[in-house]
């Protein structure tokens, strides 16, 4: 086996590098092929791009224009929000994590950098949750849904969602964060450990209770929206309409969290941490973090106030005087 200051060859012809070759307590890391990483961190670099760009056409839109002033769009607004924090750091960070099997952050960034991952993810399932629940009392209780269901409370609820995500996964994380170097054994090395009971116990709140609150309630909106078609009349008939394209996007939304999520718990549970199962939690982790792209993708599809704010957006209409009260929701036939 020859050496020299930047790596080592063995017997197999096969390079290893160190992370930093000018630090004796360097990790090491197999070279791969240039194509592999080119066409990784293409994909990467576009898939975080288009990500950002999307969720901050949802937030501007929200934002921006009064008609989107709703309960339930504020509550898309804050799902835009995680899904923004995604797109801008943790899916940079995690495609890098595909190919690069050094850690070149910092020990720092690699114990906060786990803390933004739960965080996100937490508060983005905590949301679809409090969604989940809106669009229940709006197609079961449609009457009295501006007196159990308004702005104030809205925003309450989110700020109690996103505080009890942090909380959590503070919790979760305690020992990683308090003792950054037990997430390394040699420097270019950032690895997170969880002990069984904490998997078991974030697989309950993540994906087990919110499956249980998420499932019952939208097999329930179906079942009463199709009580209801019956019923209607026609002067009704086109709220009706609304609340259930509206329950019908949302729902989709949640099916594919859920698809997305769920691989994630299974691997996790399942594997251990050796080189190539850590390859595959990347890859899952990496899959997670798409969710984030998907959902404004939704939107895109379904909601046609989306698609014209971005157009308004685009083309700068947005500059105009009074361009917060365009109308973005004409009758739909």
């Amino acid at each position: 086996m020859e050496m020299s200051n930047w790596g080592v060859t063995n017997t197999e012809n096969l390079t290893i590098r160190y992370c930093f070759p000018d630090n004796n307590l360097s990790c090491t890391k197999s070279i791969r092929p240039e194509a592999e990483y080119i066409v990784v961190y293409i994909f990467v670099s576009i898939t975080s791009v288009f990500t950002v760009f999307l969720n901050l056409l949802v937030i501007v839109s929200i934002s921006h224009f009064k008609q989107l002033h709703t309960p339930t769009n504020v509550l898309i607004l804050s799902l835009a929000v995680a899904d923004l924090i995604a797109g801008l750091i943790l899916m940079p960070v995690q495609g890098m994590k595909l190919i690069e099997p050094c850690w070149y952050f910092g020990e720092i960034f690699c114990s906060i950098f786990p803390l933004i991952l739960y965080v996100v993810v937490t508060a983005s399932l905590g949301n679809l949750v409090i969604i989940s629940v809106d669009r229940y009392i709006a197609v079961n209780d449609p009457l009295r849904y501006p007196l159990k269901v308004n702005t104030n409370r809205v925003v309450v609820s989110i700020v109690a969602n996103w505080l009890f995500s942090f909380v959590y996964s503070f919790y979760l994380l305690y020992e990683s964060l308090i003792y950054p170097e037990r997430n390394h054994t040699c420097i270019g090395e950032c690895i997170l450990y969880v002990k069984l009971e904490y998997l078991i116990l974030d697989s309950f709140v993540c994906l087990v209770a919110p499956c249980c609150i998420i499932i019952p309630l939208y097999m329930k909106i179906c079942f009463v929206a199709k009580r209801q078609a019956k019923q209607l009349n026609s002067v009704t008939d086109k709220n009706a309409r609304s609340e259930k394209k509206a329950a019908r996007t949302l729902g989709i939304v949640v099916l594919v969290y859920l698809l997305c999520w769920m691989p994630y718990y299974l691997v996790t549970l399942s594997f251990g941490h050796d080189e190539n199962d850590v390859l595959i939690i990347n890859i899952m982790q990496w899959i997670v973090c798409m969710n984030s792209l998907l959902n404004p993708l939704i939107y895109a599809m379904f909601y046609r106030w989306f698609r014209l704010s971005t157009k308004y957006i685009l083309t700068l209409k947005i500059l105009e005087p009074s361009s917060e009260y365009f109308n973005l929701l004409p009758e739909e036939k």
